[in-house]
């Protein structure tokens, strides 16, 4: 008696569109039809996200954002990233997508990978159908729009969703892949970055057409012997990965590059202590505790070092896991200007409680302690940049549309009231708050 056919397989991969430009320009609706850059906005700033109406000057993620800025036209708005509002979006999209696909592979907060069990052995029409319901839902249910790639395997499906954009749906047939991907670039291929490409333009291989036809003797020569078999195999279409989810993050870790390189040390256990708390909130959302406080400098010259000390215990606390990392920091003076810090905690595990020993390093025991002066008393910030939110007793929530000589333009709208109206106030105007960027989503 023969065995049962295995039903086809079908890998689904969802694309949000511009994710962190569209985010912005759903809660700021205002924005909606303008050039919008996310990113730092100092000289070594980068384009985090790029709005499709920016795109279309040139400008795209990872960026720098003076090269942006000079590509598109003054009507460009720059916002610092909200990262806290993309995750909310991102969960709110997933949890969508997870009930149509149980399992589901996060590549990053706007896209992953599903395979559908409804699709096993369905047909092309069926898939499309499935496809455009879920595109519809999310529309529907969030405000934002998404690529889906259809195949029969992760790469294809990826590639699919790429040409689909943006707010676009392709299903590759089955049967049709390696036709599909033939006259695509090598570049393409996941896998395939600037060293195998330039390995393999020196045989005239431009196209995964031209990749697929080479012998596995040859391919695997070339560019080594799994990476050749794999991403020669790939070309031709054939793709059996499955579609998993992927394990829990090993570290957290937050990073500048800052303006204006640091060259004292008083100033580098400033940015390291607001970098850890920005590290440490992550840590926090995660449900997590750490073993392990990193520290990252890049030089000046671009030499980086990486330091790092292990405890006995995990941690929650922010003040001890901070003072672990200034711990770690070289005099600048030693080390030379400092471009980039960046801190990480790994070796993390879940917190039900704070151990009962502490971590610090133990304080020395004295006969006498002077009283220490107080601290001096911390000015509420005056300084309002662009793209802060903003919350305002009568007025509500919204955003500052520009600032400067004592004075702040705030715009007052979220995603469900439309382009709002913009008011202008004294900068230390007492009914004038720190918003809270979830807010926005009202």
């Amino acid at each position: 008696m023969s065995p049962e056919p295995v039903p086809r397989r079908w890998v689904v991969h969802l694309d949000m569109d511009a994710f962190y430009a569209s985010v912005e320009q759903l809660t700021r609706p205002t924005l909606r039809t303008r050039p919008v850059l996310v990113g730092g906005a100092g000289p070594r700033g980068v384009v985090a996200g790029a709005s499709y109406q920016a795109r279309v000057y040139g400008a795209r993620s990872a960026m720098p954002m003076t090269q942006a800025r000079r590509l598109v036209p003054g009507t460009a708005v720059i916002l610092p990233p909200r990262f806290r509002l993309y995750e909310l979006m991102s969960r709110q999209v997933f949890e969508i997508v997870a009930e149509h696909a149980p399992v589901l592979e996060r590549i990053s907060l706007d896209e992953a990978f599903a395979e559908p069990p409804d699709l096993a052995g369905a047909g092309e029409d069926e898939v499309r159908a499935f496809a455009e319901k879920l595109r519809a839902r999310i529309r529907n249910e969030t405000g934002l729009t998404a690529s889906i790639g259809a195949g029969a395997g992760k790469q294809v499906a990826k590639i699919a969703s790429d040409q689909g954009k943006p707010d676009g749906l392709v299903v590759v047939p089955h049967g049709t892949e390696r036709e599909y991907l033939a006259e695509l670039p090598v570049r393409a291929l996941w896998g395939v970055g600037p060293v195998a490409e330039a390995k393999l333009r020196t045989i005239g291989v431009l196209t995964l057409g031209q990749l697929a036809a080479l012998s596995e003797r040859d391919a695997t020569s070339l560019l080594g012997g799994a990476v050749g078999r794999d991403l020669r195999l790939l070309a031709t279409g054939a793709d059996d990965r499955p579609v998993a989810e992927r394990g829990d993050a090993k570290q957290v870790s937050a990073e500048t590059t800052f303006d204006v390189d640091v060259t004292d040390l008083t100033r580098l256990r400033t940015e390291v202590r607001r970098i850890a708390h920005g590290a440490h909130a992550r840590l926090t959302r995660a449900g997590r505790g750490a073993r392990t406080v990193s520290i990252k400098l890049r030089h000046t010259d671009m030499n980086t070092i990486s330091r790092s000390e292990t405890t006995a215990f995990p941690s929650t606390d922010v003040d001890q896991l901070t003072a672990i990392a200034e711990r770690l920091l070289p005099d600048p003076q030693e080390f030379g200007p400092v471009r980039l810090a960046g801190v990480a905690f790994s070796g993390l595990a879940e917190i039900s409680q704070e151990p009962l020993f502490q971590l610090g390093t133990p304080e020395p025991e004295t006969t006498e302690v002077a009283a220490a002066p107080e601290p001096a008393p911390v000015a509420r910030p005056s300084g309002w940049r662009p793209g802060d939110d903003v919350r305002h007793e009568h007025f509500g929530s919204g955003w500052v549309q520009g600032a400067g000589f004592g004075r702040v333009t705030v715009r007052f709208e979220t995603r469900s009231t439309g382009p709002g109206p913009a008011r202008t106030f004294d900068h230390d105007d007492a009914e004038l708050h720190r918003g809270d960027p979830a807010d926005s989503l009202a």
